[in-house]
């Protein structure tokens, strides 16, 4: 087991360890959650080890596709071993269906299919609660250089097409998702994780969100439908202590 006791950085779902390895970190998943930046609260039930086995499999095979990622390994439920990435402080916002935010920025309807994917690109500062920046506004404060952001598209793009034929495969529609990368000897990675948190996953025969959104809109439900993503994918369901 690695030694977890050096707390390098907290998210709102997660937690970051040093490790004896300058160049690894340890990602720690919590069950707390957070939603409309902060202003909502909660605790979902084996949240945390859920991510944990999702992510291993979204970043395996990211991996198997060939897109550069931070995952090295599993550690147990609730930890996982990865490369330690300078982030780079710009979040990726891709969408393929209108849903959330954008809806009521663009006045069109959840689940209006757009013709073209979206990309989108948020300052990380969630004391300006992550405000859209574009293209100039990213190489004007010096937050990442054009061939980086070219690189971050094109990995965005290719997660979109893997993670999305992955999850039609098992009737769950990818409506949209959020990603972060990093630095790592000369690389940009990608970091963060793809779970339920950061995707907006709809079953796609009754459109019923499996993600975060049912938290946010007070559904219900919201750890068995983590769980139900979980099975799809691998099939198993983990067994969670209150």
């Amino acid at each position: 087991m690695e030694d977890i006791t050096k707390l390098i950085a907290q998210g709102k779902g997660k937690r970051l360890y040093a490790t004896e390895n300058p160049k690894e970190a340890v990602v720690y998943y919590r069950d707390e959650t957070f939603a409309y930046h902060g202003l909502k609260r909660g605790r979902i039930i084996g949240k945390g080890e859920i991510n944990n086995l999702i992510c291993e499999y979204m970043f395996t095979l990211l991996t198997e596709k060939g897109v550069p990622n931070h995952f090295i390994r599993r550690i147990d439920n609730r930890c996982s071993l990865v490369k330690r990435v300078e982030i780079i402080p710009v979040t990726v916002k891709v969408r393929n269906i209108v849903a959330g935010s954008l809806a009521k920025r663009i006045g069109q309807p959840d689940g209006t299919r757009l013709r073209n994917t979206v990309i989108e690109y948020n300052l990380k500062d969630s004391e300006q609660d992550d405000p859209l920046v574009n293209l100039t506004h990213i190489t004007a404060l010096g937050l990442a250089t054009p061939e980086e952001i070219q690189r971050m598209e094109e990995m965005s793009l290719m997660v979109n097409q893997i993670v999305g034929e992955c999850m039609r495969d098992i009737n769950i529609e990818l409506i949209d998702f959020k990603l972060e990368f990093g630095r790592f000897e000369g690389q940009v990675l990608l970091a963060d994780e793809v779970s339920p948190d950061t995707c907006r996953f709809w079953d796609a025969k009754t459109h019923e969100p499996l993600d975060i959104d049912r938290f946010r809109r007070d559904l219900g439900d919201v750890e068995e439908a983590y769980q139900e993503i979980l099975h799809r994918l691998t099939g198993n369901v983990l067994k969670t202590n209150d």
